[in-house]
């Protein structure tokens, strides 16, 4: 199945919390949607860790850091099942 949409969209909201991935939805994408979708959150990811954020305000460093465990944990996610099924990243 082909990415539908702007994989950088796609990205954005899984950083979002809107868009989750698990390896049940990663077997609908193949080698070339994996790596990038793959390349996708790892530009977002440098996009909002580039983001600045005042020192003093609490709520925008949570929303801050739930992006970036998010994305983290997608990237983790895809590399692990790209790993299990020996696609090459």
């Amino acid at each position: 199945m082909a990415i539908q949409g702007n994989p950088l969209d796609l990205a954005r909201e899984i950083g979002d919390g809107f868009h989750t991935l698990t390896p049940a939805v990663l077997k609908k994408y193949g080698p070339a949607d994996l790596k990038v979708i793959n390349n996708s959150l790892q530009r977002i990811l440098r996009d909002v860790r580039g983001e600045p954020s005042t020192p003093g305000d609490a709520e925008a460093i949570r929303k801050k850091s739930l992006r970036l465990q998010r994305l983290n944990q997608a990237i983790l996610l895809i590399s692990n099942y790209c790993r299990e099924q020996r696609i090459p990243l």
